[in-house]
């Protein structure tokens, strides 16, 4: 059997339409667990913290260090799973100049209190959620966009120690849902 160019043109555009699907379901498989991992995480901590305010600091320094340790644990997982590579220096790199360059903006320049750093954090890590979304999927886009929406609307409109309840709810269920809602994508 012989094709003719405009055949073979189109047998590897379906080659690559395929492959293109298979690497987004396994970005998000893997992005979905994690974002699962970080939503319980970050609904304890707002809940820990709206439980003990006064030990906000230790008790996110433990969310994200748990939170960072489950995703290298994911990736490992995933990386044994599937043979492909999730996780690697650069990526640990990227954590380093995330927290450093947010610890600086909201400690160093910003000198935040706790409701202010409450608001920044989630927004300037649903930041990098709408830039993947840019490469990996409207999903990325759509969970950013509504958390930050919605860490917004509890900055401005909800009051006191509520305020930790309401993160609870929308930034961590938030991460929660948005990783559900991707297993089905």
């Amino acid at each position: 059997m012989k094709l003719d160019s405009a055949e073979a043109r189109k047998a590897l555009a379906d080659i690559d339409d395929v492959a293109r699907r298979v690497r987004q379901s396994r970005i998000y498989d893997l992005a979905s667990r994690v974002m699962i991992m970080w939503g319980v995480l970050v609904f304890a901590g707002n809940l820990a913290n709206w439980l003990s305010p006064r030990d906000g600091g230790a008790i996110w320094i433990a969310v994200n260090t748990l939170g960072v340790g489950g995703t290298v644990t994911l990736s490992i997982l995933d990386m044994r799973r599937t043979g492909m590579h999730s996780f690697d220096l650069r990526v640990a790199a990227a954590f380093v100049l995330y927290f450093a360059f947010g610890l600086f903006c909201s400690v160093v320049l910003g000198h935040f209190g706790p409701r202010q750093m409450g608001t920044f954090w989630p927004v300037y890590a649903m930041l990098f959620y709408v830039l993947a979304g840019l490469w990996f999927g409207r999903a990325f886009v759509a969970i950013g966009l509504g958390i930050t929406v919605l860490t917004l609307i509890g900055y401005f409109f909800v009051t006191g120690y509520a305020f930790m309840l309401w993160m609870a709810v929308t930034n961590g269920g938030g991460l929660i849902v948005g990783g559900l809602c991707m297993r089905r994508d």
